[in-house]
């Protein structure tokens, strides 16, 4: 309910200042679990992502946002999972919540690079995508990894174009697949934006 509202209300705000063009290269899976992996480069990322795709997204964000109760009220309710970045101990709730939510077949948006990074694609992280992978064979089925290239263009008045392209699902069979697994996303993510990559 409150996502559906927030959503409605961030279509409106959007279409004033962006349009948004949402290119899909192949079809997604209708039913079961979706990890999404889209480029980072401001905080608008975030509602754009949410208007490129239907479904209820859970967003997985730094725990520094919901420091303040009622923002963390509000966020918990948008359907946002706190990690800590420092100290893993501290997500182990939300990564239980997360593998639920992979379990109840639900969409979970990760930003691999972990914060912002413009004019480039930043290395990726690989740790979560670990944890997803070492807890897939309980969730019963292979999770499809949607590498989403960002694509700011320039302004025509007070608008200004957003190219969002949703790329093929990548898979990975074990835990130890989560590296190459992170690096075929951002080369994909690189190629979706055009952007160059950062050496790794």
């Amino acid at each position: 309910m409150i996502y559906a509202m927030t959503k409605k209300v961030a279509q409106g705000v959007f279409s004033l200042f962006y349009r948004i063009e949402t290119e899909i290269k192949t079809t997604l899976p209708d039913q079961g679990p979706m990890i999404i992996l889209p480029k980072h480069q401001y905080w608008t990322d975030i509602p754009i992502i949410s208007l490129a795709f239907k479904p209820l997204l859970y967003f997985v964000a730094k725990k520094e946002l919901f420091r303040y109760p009622l923002i963390r009220s509000y966020l918990s309710l948008l359907g946002g999972l706190p990690v800590d970045r420092k100290q893993s101990i501290r997500t182990l709730d939300s990564f239980k919540t997360l593998i639920s939510l992979l379990r109840a077949g639900q969409k979970i948006v990760i930003f691999p690079e972990g914060t912002y990074f413009r004019n480039g694609v930043g290395i990726g992280k690989s740790r979560l995508l670990q944890m997803i992978l070492r807890f897939q064979p309980e969730i019963g089925r292979p999770i499809p990894f949607i590498p989403v290239g960002i694509r700011y263009g320039e302004r025509s008045g007070w608008r200004r174009r957003v190219e969002v392209c949703i790329g093929s699902p990548l898979y990975g069979e074990r835990e130890s697949d989560a590296v190459s697994l992170t690096r075929q996303a951002m080369k994909e993510i690189s190629g979706l934006c055009r952007l160059p990559r950062c050496t790794e």
